[in-house]
């Protein structure tokens, strides 16, 4: 891929990589820090709206993608020595940080003492158990944007993660998803993820059923060139890949259907009903 002129100048690192830096583009205020490859980058300036890179998981982030927290970049800056990114943001909620608050940077270093201690300064504007409630996607990666220096900011600690999948009941899971859809629906816009793509409309939420399932056609096709035998790891993640959007491409259907009010064992009553039945004569009877 041909990179434009303005990206060739900015210095990415062994991994591809450049720390981008989100700022209140009204107060100044330091909000999160997060990574950027030169697809991420190039998005954010076309789109204005910040798109980061997880490395744990080896793909783009579009920062509010489950907590609907996004960012409005009015401004990109570079440094001197072009190996770090500043973005002037508006961020949606006033919410940058997956504990609730208001930035990733609310501990300070209290030197008044003997010993130096970190103090929380600031408090949470939003329970996070709200903001990832059930979580708006069926993905791993609910947005917890964690400034931690060996986090990615898009990736739930262990513990965030073993918790919320212990309060899921796989049996349940689409009852349990159809509950939450259905309170996203009189949610406000900006508190969750659902909630905006029910704000703009059924035209947006099929945009997102078909950009899902395109990318899951993708990730079977990757799939598909792996080998088990000759790269087990390369093999796993392209797994894993394709059973990650295709979860993405369920969701976003449930989403489509709950805008309609039907719930998901309407459709499992019709997946019921086919057992038994030759699928050529059902086709036909159609």
């Amino acid at each position: 891929m041909t990179l434009p002129a303005w990206l060739t100048a900015v210095t990415f690192n062994d991994d591809g990589l450049i720390p981008a830096i989100a700022q209140d583009h009204q107060t100044g205020r330091i909000l999160m820090m997060a990574w950027m490859n030169a697809e991420a980058l190039q998005l954010t300036a076309q789109t204005q709206t910040a798109v980061y890179f997880s490395r744990s998981r080896a793909k783009l982030w579009h920062k509010g993608e489950s907590s609907g927290h996004t960012q409005t970049v009015h401004d990109i800056r570079l440094d001197c020595d072009a190996d770090v990114i500043v973005l002037s943001v508006t961020q949606a909620g006033g919410i940058a940080c997956h504990t609730g608050r208001e930035s990733c940077f609310y501990q300070r270093l209290d030197l008044s003492g003997q010993t130096p201690e970190w103090q929380t300064v600031d408090k949470v504007l939003k329970d996070p158990a709200d903001i990832y409630h059930s979580h708006d996607s069926t993905s791993e990666t609910y947005e917890t944007e964690n400034t931690g220096a060996n986090t990615d900011s898009t990736d739930m600690s262990q513990s965030q993660s073993d918790t919320a999948q212990a309060q899921v009941d796989k049996a349940s899971v689409l009852q349990q998803l159809d509950s939450v859809l259905a309170e996203r629906k009189k949610a406000d816009a900006d508190s969750s993820y659902v909630a905006s793509l029910y704000a703009k409309g059924l035209n947006k939420i099929l945009e997102k059923v078909g950009e899902e399932s395109t990318e899951s056609i993708i990730a079977a096709k990757d799939f598909a060139n792996c080998d088990e035998s000759t790269d087990k790891a390369s093999y796993d993640e392209a797994r894993h890949e394709l059973i990650y959007e295709v979860a993405d491409v369920w969701f976003h259907t449930l989403v489509g259907l709950a805008w309609f009010d039907i719930e998901s064992d309407a459709v499992l009553n019709e997946l019921g009903r086919r057992f038994g039945l030759s699928g050529i004569d059902e086709k036909a009877a159609r």
